[in-house]
């Protein structure tokens, strides 16, 4: 492990059937006034929105509520529910809901008393947070973008083009998060696949990167054989618990900063996955599955070794006669198997892209250099044409 880092999550997660019980206890500990944010009407179909009503209502709650958080949550939407917090003086925001509405919950909770425009100042200018921050607890009804116990916030501009990942601090992570695997069983079938595929890129963004021998790669090995095992079941029958529960774990330690630990990361692929998806609204784990390939079959020279060992340990690819590359293109081969088995997408003109929203795309890409190699902005443009 190099390097110094501290690690530190204020989450308590209640996780099973039960989870919801806890939720009473957690509301005692905050004060009278409660934001609700939420997104379209499947939390009132499903008579969990009732459930949480009832909560609140018998903890004594005033609650105010933010209605219709959009799968990409807009920078309008942050600033009108920055402002319905901040008038109402909240006490906390409970988000219920999948990874969007989480991250828009916290993006409400850090902007809320910013003495300027919170995307400006937070997202564009990326200030430290300098602010009160109200505390966010979260009912999860989606795995996969691990924001149920992490700090980041994700926004998108549509008239700027763009969509851009705060990650804050753990003052701005959830204080608790109820996951119940069951509430998963009522996700549209299009929306589990691209969940899993999420949190299998957030480990893939923190695994291949670095060279040294670090505990963070062998946690992230395991998370990935337990991912793509349960992956294969949850398919083929959604509402078995074993392998929806095993998901929705693996996706809350995928991105809750733990294998992140004494490591580079690289994240170039959520930040190409991002760019597609500002300019096609597109959801953002099919963004992800879109590109990935063409930026790993790119970048797999530069870390051929880690390439190498992801196909050995991951995918137990027999490397028999077989030269590193070989083995590392094997990998890539077995993980593009696998991606077909979720039903994922593998062609991003599926999404809405196309060769003319390239130079948007490109436009809108940050290029980092935490991973194996830095892209330029003509192999952006080349990942982009061959993601189609």
């Amino acid at each position: 492990m190099l390097g110094d880092f501290t690690y530190h999550n204020p989450c308590r997660v209640h996780f099973g059937p039960n989870a919801l019980d806890e939720l009473p206890g957690e509301l005692a500990q905050y004060g009278p006034k409660v934001l609700l944010t939420y997104g379209g009407g499947s939390i009132k179909r499903t008579g969990l929105y009732q459930r949480v009503i009832d909560a609140l209502a018998a903890a004594g709650k005033t609650v105010f509520e933010v209605p219709g958080v959009m799968s990409n949550p807009t920078v309008e939407k942050l600033r009108e529910g920055c402002r319905v917090a901040r008038e109402n003086d909240v006490d906390l925001i409970l988000a219920v809901g999948g990874g969007s509405t989480i991250d828009f919950a916290k993006g409400v909770s850090t902007g809320a008393w910013a003495d300027a425009d919170p995307w400006q100042k937070y997202y564009l200018d990326m200030e430290p947070l300098d602010n009160r921050v109200i505390p966010v607890g979260d009912i999860l009804t989606m795995s996969g973008t691990g924001s149920e116990m992490n700090g980041g916030s994700v926004i998108t501009d549509h008239a700027a083009g763009l969509k851009v990942g705060r990650v804050f601090g753990s003052d701005a992570m959830p204080q608790f998060a109820i996951v119940n695997p069951e509430l998963m069983f009522t996700v549209p079938d299009y929306q589990m696949r691209a969940g899993i595929y999420d949190a299998f890129n957030h480990i893939c963004e923190q695994y291949f990167s670095g060279t040294d021998d670090n505990t963070s790669d062998y946690i992230a090995e395991g998370l990935m054989r337990s991912l793509v095992h349960a992956s294969r079941i949850a398919v083929k029958d959604p509402t078995n618990y074993e392998a929806r529960s095993n998901i929705s774990w693996v996706c809350t330690w995928a991105l809750n900063t733990l294998i992140a630990c004494g490591k580079s990361t690289d994240w170039e692929v959520h930040m190409l996955g991002q760019a597609m998806g500002a300019v096609t609204d597109a959801t953002h784990g099919m963004t992800l599955s879109a590109v990935s390939l063409p930026y790993y079959n790119l970048v797999m020279p530069y870390g051929v070794e880690k390439f190498a060992r992801f196909a050995r340990v991951v995918w137990d690819v027999d490397d028999t006669g077989k030269t590193e590359r070989e083995v590392a293109e094997a990998g890539l081969l077995a993980m593009s198997d696998w991606m077909d088995q979720i039903g994922v997408v593998k062609h991003a003109r599926e999404l809405g892209f196309s060769e003319e929203l390239i130079p948007a795309a490109v436009k809108a890409t940050f290029i980092l250099d935490g991973g194996y190699h830095k892209l330029t902005t003509d192999e952006v443009e080349k990942i982009f044409s061959q993601s189609l």
